[in-house]
């Protein structure tokens, strides 16, 4: 596969392997790539030990999956270092443990690729796959990193009956990409809001607030707010807990 075109790569992956391979050499964004890489050379105090990963995070989760989580991209110390989505940082501790509680994770916590962590019936993902700068990716770097985030949906499509989508940065990902892997996006697209629900006929797309350590402690997302939506969302997936 061409390491450097994310568009042909997403496109050509015949199964999630594939593609999950496939997402781990991409060189698209130069930034990106100067950052992930400068991150896992240096590195943070605390992890001085660590290998780092240093590359694209590919998703994590069955390829079945009927419910799919949409985050932003993976953190400088969290995925970037684990290589795994929403691994090793605070905003995963919220994630896992909500999924744990209700019933879709194995355990409560993430902390490195094989701690024998495994998700029932869900999938992680980002529509960003390279640690960026401040967290913040561009809109040129999104709209080049999307058709990693096409070709999982397009896989997924046979099994999946929800998304939860969080924060308005993969709300803006999301919906396009579901419109482009073929499902019925109204237009105009309906507004990025916690708790908005949106029926495309067989898949239910939820909002939620993103699981920052920013919303979790000012109390913007509390624990209730997001074990209401995931549960909301494992039910309409049909996964019972």
């Amino acid at each position: 596969m061409n390491e450097t075109d994310p568009v042909l790569d997403g496109a050509a992956a015949r199964g999630m392997a594939e593609l999950d391979a496939a997402v781990t050499g991409c060189r698209a964004c130069p930034r990106l790539v100067a950052w992930r890489e400068e991150v896992a050379r240096e590195r943070r105090a605390a992890f001085a030990s660590w290998e780092y990963w240093g590359r694209p995070v590919p998703g994590f989760g069955p390829a079945d999956a009927r419910l799919l989580v949409i985050g932003l991209a993976p953190a400088a110390h969290g995925g970037n270092r684990t290589g795994r989505m929403f691994t090793g940082d605070r905003s995963g501790d919220v994630l896992y443990a909500a999924l744990h509680a209700v019933g879709l994770a194995s355990q409560a916590t993430a902390t490195y690729r094989d701690d024998g962590l495994a998700l029932r019936g869900v999938r992680v993902t980002a529509p960003v796959h390279c640690a960026p700068p401040a967290n913040k990716p561009t809109p040129a770097e999104r709209a080049t990193c999307r058709p990693w985030l096409l070709g999982e949906l397009r896989l997924l499509r046979p099994h999946l009956r929800a998304v939860v989508v969080l924060g308005a940065f993969g709300w803006q990902s999301a919906l396009p990409a579901l419109a482009e892997a073929g499902w019925d996006v109204p237009r105009p697209r309906p507004a990025f809001g916690h708790g908005v629900r949106l029926d495309l006929g067989d898949l239910r797309v939820f909002g939620c607030y993103h699981v920052s350590q920013r919303n979790t402690f000012t109390g913007r997302l509390t624990p209730d707010m997001l074990l209401d939506v995931l549960g909301a969302a494992r039910d309409a997936a049909g996964l019972a807990p």
